[in-house]
């Protein structure tokens, strides 16, 4: 048995699977990439040294890539260490890819799937114990070239010197940033990041008749947040509705039944109306913002104003506020504290659900969403009593908060590099 991987089987040449593959060549390993025919494999092989924005950073390492159909070369990730499925978001595809996988597949060699929430518990059900002690969940954020954070969640069976095997690749090869999540809906960072957008979709209609655009909330939502310049709206832009409304069907069927964000998993009247009429964001052409060239070649950006149901020009907005703004007795404040404050406390209401410790939550949240800080660190710069406060006269205190108060300590990190544990006690945080 290798101790090491050295070589990568990708099953899918879509877009993750591509990135995922051109990562790998890259750092000079021997890859083997499939799809259900020759044609879909070279499409996502053609994308690794395409003119505009190739997945590769080295062209020349396209020679690392060879590519087959799933009917002629299944057979062929025999001699393979790491093969990651990466096919369409289906659990009855999956579990078929996994099945003749475990036919094909050497002794040693580790099989991952990459998914964005459907459990692995799920696609390996009444599988063999040989797949289940070398199973795991790899989820790269897309994409994959650029983007750090790579969730990794093993199934109970899984044996920890296969996943580490895995994790030290990732990390010390791929050169991605590792986070440790567990086997549930949407893992960390997709399960705290949904209910941020779709809470804040729920929370849009009242905040609108309160005088908070569309334009507004994305101010809130970003610079004074430590979140990217889309805000809230132009996230989902940018993601899709379609993608939005699938999401929250996912999550309606697997969230806990006792889970804060089943209240948000469908989408708001005025969002559904879009979502019926094909309105879906940029890859339609507009959602709630579009660009429209003008006659002298400048471009106008306008919003789709969800009060009115009419286009007009988006007005841009300087918001002077920082993070402290959740806190505030205002408009802003208020807005402000139903979305994204409620997005933190529901984050440390998930230890040790969805995570053993803080620090993984925070690094999936930074690494996968581009956040400036993660829940944790943002309760800490808030101040965690303050909060704490605040839950009390809304009615109830979050897990990880409560843990805090009860250990008698201020903050959930401290100034040497500790992190306050599900123990109550500060641990030392681990690369």
């Amino acid at each position: 048995m290798n101790d090491k991987i050295n070589s990568v089987a990708v099953l899918g040449a879509g877009t993750m699977g591509a990135g995922i593959a051109a990562l790998a060549a890259d750092q000079g390993c021997k890859v083997l990439l499939l799809d259900i025919n020759d044609e879909a494999a070279s499409k996502g092989k053609n994308a690794m040294t395409a003119d505009r924005n190739p997945l590769l950073k080295d062209l020349s390492k396209i020679e690392n890539v060879k590519i087959g159909n799933f009917n002629d070369n299944f057979s062929d990730i025999n001699q393979y260490d790491w093969i990651c499925e990466v096919v369409v978001e289906r659990l009855d595809i999956k579990r078929q890819i996994f099945e003749n996988i475990e036919k094909y597949r050497k002794d040693g060699s580790v099989v991952s799937s990459n998914t964005s929430g459907i459990p692995l518990r799920d696609i390996t059900e009444n599988m063999s114990d040989r797949l289940l002690k070398d199973v795991c969940i790899t989820h790269f954020f897309n994409p994959v070239k650029i983007m750090k954070l790579c969730e990794v969640i093993p199934g109970e069976k899984t044996l920890e010197v296969n996943l580490n095997k895995l994790k030290v690749f990732i990390s010390d090869i791929l050169g991605k940033g590792v986070v440790n999540a567990k086997d549930t809906v949407n893992f960390i960072g997709n399960r705290i990041g949904c209910y941020w957008m779709l809470k804040g979709l729920h929370e849009g209609k009242n905040a609108r008749e309160e005088g908070i655009s569309q334009e507004i909330s994305d101010a809130l939502m970003s610079r004074p947040m430590g979140l990217p310049p889309t805000g809230l709206y132009g996230l989902i832009d940018l993601i899709g509705l379609d993608v939005m409304y699938s999401v929250g069907k996912n999550l309606s069927i697997n969230l806990p039944k006792d889970d804060d964000g089943l209240k948000y998993v469908n989408l708001p009247d005025e969002e559904q109306k879009l979502y019926d009429n094909g309105q879906l964001g940029r890859k339609t052409g507009g959602g709630f913002y579009r660009i429209q060239k003008l006659d002298n070649g400048d471009k106008l950006k306008e919003v789709y104003d969800l009060g009115s149901g009419d286009w007009r020009e988006a007005r841009k907005i300087d918001m002077e506020k920082d993070l402290n703004v959740i806190l505030e007795d205002s408009n802003y404040g208020l807005y402000s504290w139903k979305v994204m404050g409620s997005t933190l406390m529901y984050a440390a209401d998930l230890i040790p659900e969805i995570a053993d410790d803080i620090v993984n939550v925070d690094r999936a949240m930074k690494w996968g969403f581009a956040w400036a800080k993660g829940p944790f660190e943002m309760i800490d710069e808030l101040g965690p009593f303050k909060c704490i406060e605040k839950c009390k006269k809304l009615g109830s205190v979050p897990k990880m908060l409560q843990i805090l108060e009860d250990s008698g300590e201020k903050s959930f990190y401290t100034d040497d590099g500790k992190f306050m544990d599900i123990s109550g006690t500060y641990k030392k945080i681990s690369d």
